[in-house]
């Protein structure tokens, strides 16, 4: 039988080896805690002496991420958000991860404007936000098992 810690880190696995430091956060995929996950990931990158500007690109990119498993990942329903800061030299990583509904068509799911929710609420450009205010962009998703955005950025130069 497994502890939980253990299972936890095998459903969240997702970089190894060479990281300096690193953070695990798992939250309840609840709206408010989308500028909780912001303000955690500001403080574990303040480390790295991040410009105001880059601190704002990485606090937009993680909202972005967050939203999107809330609002199209649980559909607003209970479930768990998985995020994981990585910092290797003047590189951050970024892992935001659900296990919701997932996607069938990633390439349409990233074109800007496109959207899910049927509500109208919603512009489409989460994924262009984060490809604008990151260096690098990854998404994997299967339908039925979630989604992991990764995002890198490089801090200072």
């Amino acid at each position: 039988m497994t502890d939980r810690r253990e299972r936890k880190e095998e459903d969240v696995k997702i970089e190894d080896g060479r990281n300096e430091d690193r953070i695990l956060l798992e939250m309840d995929s609840i709206s408010r805690n989308e500028e909780f996950a912001r303000v955690v990931m500001a403080v574990f990158m303040s480390r790295m002496n991040p410009t105001l500007e880059e601190l704002d690109d990485v606090k937009t990119a993680v909202s972005e991420a967050v939203t999107n498993a809330i609002i199209h990942g649980y559909r607003q329903e209970k479930g768990i958000v998985y995020i994981e800061g990585i910092i290797a030299g003047n590189e951050l990583t970024v892992v935001v991860k659900d296990r919701g509904v997932g996607m069938e068509n990633i390439k349409q799911a990233m074109e800007p404007m496109y959207t899910s929710d049927k509500s109208g609420e919603r512009s489409g450009m989460g994924f262009s936000f984060m490809e604008a205010f990151m260096d690098h962009l990854e998404v994997d998703s299967q339908p039925g098992e979630g989604t992991m955005v990764r995002m890198k950025k490089r801090i200072g130069g």
